[in-house]
C-alpha cells in the first residue's frame, strides 16, 4: 500500500469536461499542486452518495481556502458515470476522475475485490498530495466511514 512520502504512480485517468472525454495523466492532475483526494468504492452507492461526496461538496470552499488547488474524487467507474454523479450531486467544485480499469487504485495498493457486487473497486480513503507526493493518508477499515470524510481532512490541513 502507498505510504506518506510516496510518489503517485503515473497512470491515465478518464475525465469528462465540457462534453469532451479527456485522458489526463497523474502529473497533469497532481504535479506542482496541493490536491485533496478522496476515493470511493462506487459512484451512486449509498455511503458515497449520502455522505462522502456531499461532505466534500459542502466544505469545498473551506478546504480550498487552506491553499488547496483542487479536490479530486476517484472511483473505479467510467468517466460518463463520474460526470453523471457530479451533475446529480451538484459537485461542480470537485474533479471527478475515472479510474475505469483500476490501474491507479491497484498500483497504490488500495484496491479490493467486491466479487459479485462490482468486482475490483477502490477502498475508501482520503489523502493530501503535494507536488505528486502523498503527505497525508487516511484509509478506512472495511465497511467504515470515519477518517476519510471532508471534516477530518479539513481539520488536518
Amino acid at each position: 500500500m502507498i505510504n506518506v512520502g510516496s510518489n503517485l504512480p503515473e497512470v491515465t485517468f478518464g475525465l469528462l469536461k465540457d462534453g469532451k472525454t479527456l485522458n489526463p495523466r497523474t502529473n497533469d492532475i497532481f504535479g506542482d499542486k496541493r490536491v485533496v483526494v478522496f476515493a470511493v468504492p462506487g459512484a451512486f452507492t449509498p455511503t458515497c452518495s449520502a455522505a462522502h461526496l456531499p461532505g466534500y461538496v459542502a466544505l469545498a470552499d473551506k478546504i480550498k481556502a487552506k491553499g488547496i488547488d483542487d479536490i479530486v474524487c476517484i472511483s473505479v467507474n467510467d468517466a460518463f458515470v463520474m460526470d453523471a454523479w457530479k451533475k446529480a450531486s451538484n459537485a461542480d467544485e470537485i474533479t471527478m476522475l475515472a479510474d475505469g480499469n483500476g490501474y491507479f487504485t491497484k498500483s497504490i495498493g488500495l484496491d479490493m475485490n467486491t466479487s459479485d457486487f462490482g468486482g475490483i473497486r477502490s477502498m475508501r480513503y482520503s489523502m493530501l498530495v503535494e507536488d505528486g507526493i502523498v503527505t497525508k493518508l487516511n484509509v478506512e477499515d472495511p465497511g467504515r466511514f470515519e477518517v476519510s470524510d471532508a471534516e477530518t481532512m479539513l481539520k488536518s490541513l
